[in-house]
């Protein structure tokens, strides 16, 4: 039951994936690419502690915390690059 769930949950977060790639390549001012850049770095944390979680592997999960703790410092930076207006 529980890998059932998790893999319609893989599912979903591939599906956000495409969602916000497409927002990313489309969307109309910065600060909607920003947004989509963000949740595509997030959905693909959460999937990396899936693969994680399926291959028995932890070390996955140290992989995904570091990888978002560097999308989230990403994003402020291009906050910030957007709020002077350079």
């Amino acid at each position: 039951m529980v890998n059932t769930i998790l893999t319609i949950a893989g599912a979903l977060m591939l599906v956000a994936i495409l969602l916000s790639l497409y927002r990313f390549l489309k969307g109309p001012t910065t600060a909607d690419k920003v947004v989509a850049f963000d949740v595509m770095t997030v959905s693909s944390s959460a999937i990396l502690v899936l693969l994680g979680y399926y291959s028995n592997r932890y070390i996955y999960l140290d992989v995904a915390l570091v990888y978002g703790l560097l999308s989230f410092i990403g994003v402020i930076i291009v906050a910030r690059y957007i709020e002077k207006g350079y």
